[in-house]
């Protein structure tokens, strides 16, 4: 058993293998690859579903409130909400009450930096009251009042650096900012990375429909809205509501004609070159138009089939942060599907915060990935000989 668990491992890198060199498997590699295979992250995924879902409980009661007082502005000019504060703090809490032996490591997306600076108490005040309101409703942990000092520590629980050694949970509090000031897609996005692998993943997205979002399923007469996927490393993808209905599992799609695709980009012109994805998608005939939406949500999307290609090739100079990607592509590998960088090769989160990548991110179903391969160079190949 522990050789076919041994096989069954490696054969999923070897999906990348087939667009970059392949590494020669050694004893060694093998028993490593066994080891982590054995070791099960049921409990970890169960409390990173029961966090996840929490903290989208705030962001709802925050969103369906929004002020304009409630943005606040980063040094990079992305907006930060009081939702994003207080969902980390939730996050970090969580985790911390539910693993308080074990070292603690989270790689997160803020700080309370912005909160420490005078004039900024009443918001501060405002983040501690929506955690402990949202702690109160869901009864789950039995804790006393939180104060604004301990709202302030479980932000800054969040100041790890990650790395290659050890388990570093990675969490993007509210991935897709804009979309949440705006009323759309966001997500809460929460992984685990063991050794520099990521081995589970979870995506809370409280506006993503239960129904597909692309094609005829879109006029589906369920309307409700609030997915939770969630995948753990050779244990599939699954994804139930939000508001707790029983988990199904779902795959990629399994198109194979990419003239029959359809593919995501953000909908935030700024976060991608739209003019490269619109060139790779002409050369591989795609007819349907760019489906366009907010955050990690496009992962969870297109876990379940929604469409069938999801590009993104941010700015010249912008480095891709793992908290923005980490979840979500192992909730796509465990659905069946493929995400590399534009060279295709599997994205490494074991360098710390950032990833380094080539040009862009790409991802779809293994039987599409050799001709988006070849699309992406080509169109790379043509922007780049025309400046």
């Amino acid at each position: 058993m522990t050789i076919i668990s041994c096989l069954r491992t490696v054969s999923k890198p070897g999906l990348i293998s087939q667009f970059s060199k392949p590494k020669p498997k050694t004893q060694q590699s093998c028993s490593l690859v066994v080891s982590s295979i054995v070791m099960s992250y049921d409990k970890e995924l169960a409390v990173a579903k029961k966090a996840a879902s929490l903290a989208a409980r705030l962001c709802l009661k925050v969103q369906k409130a929004l002020l304009q007082s409630d943005v606040q502005s980063k040094n990079d000019k992305s907006p930060v909400t009081v939702a994003d504060y207080g969902s980390q703090a939730l996050v970090s809490f969580a985790l911390q009450k539910e693993f308080p032996s074990e070292p603690f490591s989270l790689v997160a997306e803020e700080d309370s930096k912005d909160l420490c600076k005078d004039g900024a108490q009443e918001t501060l005040e405002r983040i501690t009251k929506l955690v402990n309101e949202t702690l109160a409703s869901d009864g789950a942990y039995n804790t006393s009042t939180l104060s604004t000092e301990d709202v302030i520590r479980a932000i800054d629980g969040g100041k790890s650096e990650g790395g290659s050694h050890g388990r570093h949970w990675v969490l993007d509090p509210i991935d897709g900012t804009k979309g949440f000031v705006r009323g759309d897609q966001y997500a809460i996005a929460l992984a685990l990375l063991d050794e520099g692998k990521v081995v589970l993943g979870v995506l809370a997205c409280p506006n993503l429909p239960l129904a597909s979002i692309v094609g005829d399923n879109q006029h589906s007469s369920n309307n409700e809205v609030g997915c939770l996927f969630f995948a753990q490393v050779g244990a599939g993808t699954y994804m139930q509501s939000l508001s707790g209905s029983l988990p199904v599992k779902v795959q990629v799609t399994a198109i194979e004609n990419s003239e029959e695709a359809s593919f995501f980009e953000s909908y935030e012109a700024a976060h991608s070159n739209r003019d490269l994805s619109s060139l790779i998608a002409k050369k591989l005939g795609v007819k349907a138009p760019p489906v366009r939406i907010d955050s990690q949500a496009k992962y969870g999307a297109l876990s379940r089939g929604d469409g069938a290609i999801y590009l993104r090739f941010p700015r010249k100079g912008y480095r891709e942060k793992i908290w923005d990607h980490a979840a979500g592509s192992i909730v796509v590998t465990e659905a069946g599907g493929v995400v590399t960088d534009a060279g295709g090769y599997p994205l490494d989160f074991s360098k710390g915060k950032h990833l380094n990548l080539q040009a862009g991110i790409i991802v779809t179903n293994q039987k599409l990935m050799p001709a988006l391969l070849k699309a992406v160079k080509e169109s790379l190949e043509e922007q780049a000989s025309s400046l």
